[in-house]
């Protein structure tokens, strides 16, 4: 995966300064917050639950939050999250029964893709979610 998709909208925060859970409650701040500016509260139902389930894994996987950022164009929304890892993220069996361990699965469910790349030492993780008409 490339850039985002050729953004009319671009957005991106800097959560290196907030630790843990505090980085993700204000990185899901910043995302309605920005989904709302964007007319896309509607539309962008799956967008914070793909967002909170990215964020949770940086913090729990990958020792924080560096980056998040938001990019819109037409139907379609990225949402990436990089951390300072460069471990690959890894999309296990789902077990309905398991407390905990379905954040990927979600992703995979709700994103059109997702996927990752290297981003200096670490990594982003980025999932493309369709808006719909």
């Amino acid at each position: 995966m490339g850039p985002p998709p050729s953004a009319a909208h671009h957005r991106e925060i800097d959560l290196r300064t907030t630790a843990g859970t505090a980085a993700c409650s204000a990185g899901l701040a910043w995302v309605r917050r920005t989904l709302s500016d964007w007319g896309l509260v509607g539309r962008g139902q799956d967008a914070v639950l793909v967002a909170a389930e990215l964020l949770a894994n940086a913090v729990e996987h990958a020792d924080g939050i560096h980056r998040l950022t938001l990019a819109h164009h037409d139907r379609l929304l990225q949402i990436a999250v990089t951390d300072p890892s460069a471990a690959p993220p890894r999309l296990r069996e789902h077990r309905p029964g398991s407390i905990g361990g379905h954040g990927l699965f979600l992703v995979d469910r709700l994103a059109r893709q997702w996927g990752w790349r290297p981003n200096g030492r670490g990594k982003t993780v980025w999932a493309d979610l369709d808006l719909g008409p």
